[in-house]
């Protein structure tokens, strides 16, 4: 019995992929590419000991998708494939929605033939939009401001109707708050195609002399310095949160909703000023204008996640910034 990794070598499936083999998972990987490299996959072996099938095959390709299913016993699925830029989506919305949503669609119209009704989806706090105050916990109304994030909040209302339909299913919906940090062997990390959209791989591409300077989006904000105010969390604490989803929909049937975060939220500067301490490296910021769409604070209640999927946070921002600096001081190009 495998779980089937969809956006298994990108940068929150890669480090899932490490948990879960970890954990004597058996995988099956499925990546195009598009947002990822091939070296991925030699160090998620690396770093584990383990092999897994993979297959570069894009969720978009149904008959492709269906012969991993029929090729291998397939458990349980973690979604993550899909286009996740906020600005691009807001350049390119046709582009956003054909992908993402075509991609659920197929994936769960595969999974269904193959008798698979288990699935761990990625979705994002995007989906909590700009009129809630944080800390944000589950059953707030939600609305998005931007086409990523509309994709999200379709994709959760495509999976809770697929279970309306068919009660057999099992499904955990993961909000993600803001993930930086790498792998703390420094082998796998965040590696951006082009100009980085996160703030951490920028920060560590200025510090790293990629880049000349820091853009903070406005320092005007109703916070403490001004800045935006975020909730940091560590990309290997959100991989072993997919492992305890995994664990939840085995042994269940419904529909789960989930945020995971630290519930802690920093600003750009406490984040500026966090990894310059850990790393011991100056980071040259300028301030700018206000992003359209931003809000001032966003960050996480996570104590549903703690009380079903006894899952929290370990890790610290200064593990977070020190472990982002050895992925891109040891990788100074990416993979």
């Amino acid at each position: 019995m495998s779980i089937l990794i969809t956006g298994g070598a990108g940068y929150i499936g890669s480090h899932t992929s490490v948990e879960l083999l970890n954990a004597g998972y058996d995988i099956v990987i499925v990546d195009n590419f598009s947002n990822s490299k091939p070296e991925v996959l030699n160090r998620i072996k690396e770093l584990t000991g383990k092999g897994f099938k993979f297959y570069e095959v894009d969720v978009l390709d149904k008959d492709a998708l269906s012969q991993v299913f029929s090729e291998n016993h397939i458990e349980a699925v973690i979604h993550f494939a899909g286009l996740k830029s906020v600005g691009e989506s807001v350049a390119m919305p046709i582009n956003y929605y054909y992908n993402n949503i075509t991609g659920n669609l197929i994936l769960a119209e595969v999974m269904a033939k193959h008798n698979v009704k288990k699935i761990v989806f990625s979705s994002s706090a995007t989906v909590y939009g700009m009129n809630n105050i944080s800390p944000l916990t589950e059953d707030l109304p939600l609305s998005t401001t931007n086409p990523y994030g509309s994709t999200k909040l379709m994709g959760e209302q495509i999976f809770q109707d697929i279970y309306v339909s068919d009660n057999e299913w099992s499904i955990a919906l993961l909000r993600y708050f803001n993930p930086i940090g790498a792998h703390e062997s420094g082998r796998i990390g965040e590696d951006p195609k082009g100009i980085p959209n996160n703030i951490m791989p920028y920060i560590t591409q200025v510090a790293v002399g990629k880049r000349e300077k820091l853009n903070v989006f406005g320092d005007d904000y109703d916070t403490h310095d001004g800045t935006g105010v975020r909730d940091y969390i560590h990309v290997v604490d959100l991989a072993k949160g997919h492992l305890k989803a995994v664990e939840k929909i085995m042994g269940t049937k419904g529909v789960k909703i989930y945020n995971l975060g630290t519930g802690i939220g920093y600003s750009v500067l406490d984040l500026v000023k966090n990894f310059e301490e850990a790393t011991g490296v100056k980071v040259p910021y300028v301030i700018t204008k206000r992003r359209p769409g931003d809000i001032a604070a966003c960050f996480s209640d996570p104590t549903k996640a703690l009380k079903e999927l006894n899952w929290k946070t370990e890790k610290t921002l200064k593990d977070m910034c020190k472990d982002s600096w050895k992925w891109q001081s040891n990788n100074p190009k990416g993979y």
